[in-house]
């Protein structure tokens, strides 16, 4: 699933390519695509063609591209494979094309949504006053967001009765950080994934979110992270964070401080790594 830096990278590429366009028409070629809306791809289509496409924006894990002089915006949802994607108008259609884009110019590119598991589509929705769309209004603020307030985080986390990881995950507390970053943030910060959140310190907590955002920062600056061809930005290139993980994925491998190898769990349907040593259990593990 697509986190913070992947999507970060996404919407960087489509600042670039379709800001100020209007679109001149749009062909929905799969119905999953369009589920999240209601009105169908038909409407869908009707809606978008003739408007002009501002700024991409995204909070969290979360993107989507205003459009102009409407209050409304298209929502994109990646899912686990979902591609947003500038193409050439003769490149040949992706096998997964979902949903193509085309422009009332002559920049030669269109749009495309590539989708192979068909768990991600692109949604109509009006946005709320401060510029979200109205599904994602209870989104928090991301840790990258220069308006995120730290001090509220902190005093949220140590009213919180549930773990550190279950708090990193959770969206209306703080977005972005998904499984593969938190496993990173709480490896760097030498906190085992079940450490209740009311044992943090203030000092504890604030280390620990300056390692969120060391190594999103990091990710985004190698392209975000790809485990296979699925996740690419918008010109079909891959992120390789990957090669620079110290926990995710590394199980049986040797801890980079410690040297004691690294395991990994079964944690909510998911997986957490850590290194036993460096990240030692909490002796009462609180829910």
């Amino acid at each position: 699933m697509p986190e913070l830096p992947e999507v970060e990278v996404v919407r960087r590429g489509l600042e670039r390519w379709t800001a100020g366009r209007t679109v001149a028409e749009v062909e929905v070629l799969h119905p999953r695509a369009v589920r999240r809306h209601p009105a169908g791809g038909e409407d869908f289509a009707a809606r978008l063609r003739g408007q002009r496409f501002e700024g991409a924006r995204r909070r969290g894990k979360y993107l989507w591209l205003p459009l102009a002089d409407t209050g409304t915006a298209v929502l994109g949802h990646l899912g686990m494979s979902g591609q947003l994607l500038v193409q050439p108008h003769d490149a040949p259609d992706e096998k997964h094309l979902r949903i193509r884009v085309r422009f009332d110019d002559e920049a030669g590119t269109e749009l495309r949504f590539v989708d192979q598991r068909t768990f991600g589509g692109l949604s109509l929705h009006d946005q709320s006053p401060d510029g979200l769309p109205d599904v994602i209004a209870h989104i928090a603020r991301d840790p990258l967001d220069p308006e995120f307030d730290d001090a509220a985080f902190q005093a949220a986390l140590r009213l919180r009765r549930t773990t550190i990881k279950r708090a990193l995950l959770d969206q209306s507390l703080i977005s972005g950080v998904g499984n593969i970053y938190a496993d990173e943030a709480l490896w760097r910060s030498r906190l085992h994934y079940d450490r209740p959140t009311a044992t943090l310190t203030r000092p504890r907590s604030a280390e620990l979110l300056g390692h969120v955002r060391d190594v999103m920062n990091a990710a985004l600056a190698a392209g975000g992270t790809s485990f296979d061809s699925l996740y690419v930005n918008v010109n079909g290139e891959s992120g390789y964070f990957d090669r620079s993980l110290d926990a995710y994925g590394r199980e049986d491998e040797p801890c980079r401080r410690c040297g004691t190898p690294m395991r990994r769990r079964a944690w909510m349907n998911r997986s957490s790594y850590f290194c036993p040593r460096c990240q030692r259990p909490p002796r009462v593990v609180t829910v």
